[in-house]
């Protein structure tokens, strides 16, 4: 896999200087490099108990991203995936430690374990008040004699930090640091392992299948499972966070390990809230990229027993450029559509042969979803088939509250339900074509001609003609010869899809924006889709 990077070696001092470049004046760094990374808060004074932490680099925006009022003081950056060095922490925490002292706060690995306790030891010879926390949040491997610790180290450098930020002394910023570890579990699933920059990548985790409980350094979790939605997926995690958990108010900070889209991440927050557990998460941290894994396509989810005042300093206002924010998880209130949107349909009719020849049609545009998505990734976005898919399954579940007695009355009604159901501009021609030929057919038109009718004023207002390398190419076609017969018409719309694979640019849709060696041999995704509805038809 390729990164943005410059030579290898330089990577993590790189983006310590774009972190702090970045930052308003906000963060500075120690002297030392390469061998000496820490950045540290540009407005210290020492008055006050400090926060260090850090660890091996890769996890951005940690350690450096929480640096700021309110959350750490100082961050120790080590390579990719390693502790930093002993004269590295050491370094960190004479800097900023004054006659409040320091609190350390370290994940369960052994290097970050022994550099940062050798660092503490030092640093305590030199007079300095030093305590230090060891996070180990992670559930996933029960019988772990020291478990990990994982994104739930920020819950710690969130309460203590807005301790110490608001005059807390050591003793009492370590004793909560300590509740907060001991009331925080975490578990991570991913679909995939992390690359780290100039080495190979290890494919341990099949196609189809996610890995439950793996660590942020890519070491392997629990167990392998089917990936099976991102519902799925909560629910083997809630499983594991909900063995021995109090039944008491929770946060989760919901955790982009890095790979996982912004889209995904809303999706699984959703499933959380729904899960068994949802009931008793009263704050969400995220979604967000927090505690990272370089690239991994996943996520974690941490859950926090509350205690009190740990509202107040979570809700505490922060100046970490990484830190998202707490909400309150609240039920939305649902407004009704403006005045002239709630759509007015027209009253239910059923008739048999119309809802069989309708529910054919749906389930052929339903069963090509994959061809189709596949044909659209060579010339679009790859969601034509997902797209008419959809649309498809919706006038389905509509079906029973259609007008199917009165064909007038049900172009139109099957546009209104396009409009709404279907998205892109594939939603918004369809709809414009089924409602002109409700139109067409109300000034008493036959179905043939009241369909091309459809098709002149999809044609005009979106502006595809033959040969523009749309489902155009095929319908208009199909149609002109459905005066023959239905198999004429299928004929027609599988000349017309096939030709659109010959022709190398397109003048209008995503197409337009393709060059010809990428169109060249691959049909129109809609105008198979058109070739595919009509030869069901004649089958």
């Amino acid at each position: 896999m390729q990164h943005f990077i410059n030579e290898k070696e330089n990577m993590v001092t790189d983006a310590i200087n774009g972190t702090i470049k970045a930052s308003a004046g906000k963060l500075t760094r120690l002297d030392g490099y390469p061998h000496i990374r820490v950045v540290v808060r540009s407005d210290w004074d020492k008055s006050k108990v400090a926060l260090v932490s850090g660890g091996g680099s890769g996890h951005e925006p940690a350690h450096a991203g929480f640096v700021g009022a309110g959350m750490l003081t100082a961050a120790v950056c080590g390579d990719v995936f390693a502790s930093p060095s002993v004269d590295a922490v050491l370094a960190g925490i004479l800097a900023v430690t004054g006659p409040a002292g320091c609190l350390l706060i370290v994940k369960n690995y052994t290097g970050d374990r022994l550099n940062f306790g050798l660092a503490a030891e030092r640093a305590r010879a030199f007079g300095h008040k030093v305590s230090m926390v060891i996070v180990d949040d992670d559930v996933a491997l029960p019988d772990l004699p020291q478990a990990r610790g994982v994104a739930g180290a920020l819950f710690v450098h969130k309460i203590a930090g807005a301790m110490a930020e608001n005059g807390a002394n050591l003793e009492a910023c370590t004793l909560a640091a300590e509740r907060v570890v001991r009331s925080t579990r975490t578990i991570g699933m991913s679909l995939d392992t992390c690359t780290v920059p100039g080495s190979l990548k290890e494919d341990r985790i099949p196609h189809g299948m996610a890995e439950l409980g793996l660590g942020i350094h890519g070491e392997a979790g629990v167990e392998q499972v089917a990936s099976s939605g991102a519902a799925d997926a909560i629910e083997r995690m809630v499983e594991k966070l909900a063995d021995g958990m109090p039944k008491t108010p929770h946060v989760a900070l919901v955790n982009n390990l890095g790979g996982a889209s912004c889209l995904e991440m809303s999706i699984l927050t959703d499933s959380l809230l729904k899960s068994d557990l949802g009931a008793q998460i009263r704050h969400v941290v995220g979604p967000d990229a927090m505690m990272t894994a370089l690239d991994m396509h996943g996520f974690s989810v941490s859950l926090l027993e509350l205690a009190n005042g740990d509202e107040a300093h979570l809700v505490q206002a922060v100046d970490a450029a990484a830190w998202p924010g707490i909400n309150q998880v609240c039920t939305p209130e649902i407004l009704p559509l403006p005045d002239g949107l709630s759509p007015i349909r027209a009253p239910a009719s059923a008739h048999s042969e119309t809802k069989q020849f309708l529910t054919t049609c749906c389930d052929v545009l339903i069963g090509a979803e994959a061809d189709l998505n596949l044909l659209d990734a060579k010339s679009g976005d790859g969601d034509t088939g997902s797209t008419l898919a959809s649309a498809a399954r919706a006038l389905i579940e509509a079906m029973d509250s259609l007008p199917l007695a009165d064909h007038t009355q049900l172009y139109r009604a099957i546009g209104l339900e396009l409009s709404q159901t279907m998205g892109g501009s594939s939603g918004v021609l369809l709809a414009i074509f089924f409602a002109a030929a409700g139109d067409a057919s109300s000034s008493g038109l036959p179905m043939k001609d009241a369909l091309k009718a459809g098709l002149d004023r999809m044609r005009e207002i979106g502006g595809a003609n033959p040969g523009d390398r749309t489902m155009v190419d095929a319908l208009l076609p199909a149609l002109e010869a459905l005066n023959t017969s239905i198999s004429a018409a299928a004929d027609a719309a599988r000349k017309g899809a096939n030709y659109t694979a010959t022709l190398t640019s397109a003048k209008a849709g995503r197409a337009s924006y393709i060059n010809a060696e990428q169109l060249d041999g691959h049909i129109d995704p809609g105008a198979e889709a058109v070739a595919r509805l009509f030869e069901h038809l004649a089958a």
